[in-house]
């Protein structure tokens, strides 16, 4: 079983920034990919990044590109999530997760955090 820390989550203006954290408990096959999904109410969960142990393949709902970057340290077992010029529709609880594969499914995913809470006024 593997443990998903996050942390990092808040309230925040339109057009600003917030970083999120999250940390594996150990690494299994089942972390080979790290990432983030967000459930904003009354919707269904969606993908938002996601990251290689490697860090060297990223990918990016079409609505968050350019605006986040998602970045890992293989040495912690930390993903990070950095978020700038937030958006009220950006509001929504995060979750962390890990998966074995490249996935944007929820279906797919091995090991989810239990949520953090962004929220963006406007």
């Amino acid at each position: 079983q593997v443990q998903l820390a996050e942390s990092g989550g808040g309230l925040v203006q339109a057009g600003g920034s917030l970083r999120l954290s999250c940390t594996a408990s150990a690494r299994t096959a089942h972390t080979y990919i790290m990432g983030w999904f967000r459930q904003a109410p009354r919707n269904e969960r969606e993908f938002v990044a996601s990251i290689n142990w490697n860090g060297d393949s990223t990918y990016y709902a079409d609505s968050v590109k350019g605006r986040f970057t998602i970045s890992q340290s293989y040495a912690k077992n930390t993903v990070y999530l950095q978020m700038n010029n937030l958006r009220s529709e950006d509001t929504a609880v995060y979750y962390c997760a890990t998966a074995a594969r490249t996935t944007q499914e929820p279906s797919q995913v091995g090991y989810w955090g239990q949520g953090t809470q962004v929220t963006v006024s406007s």
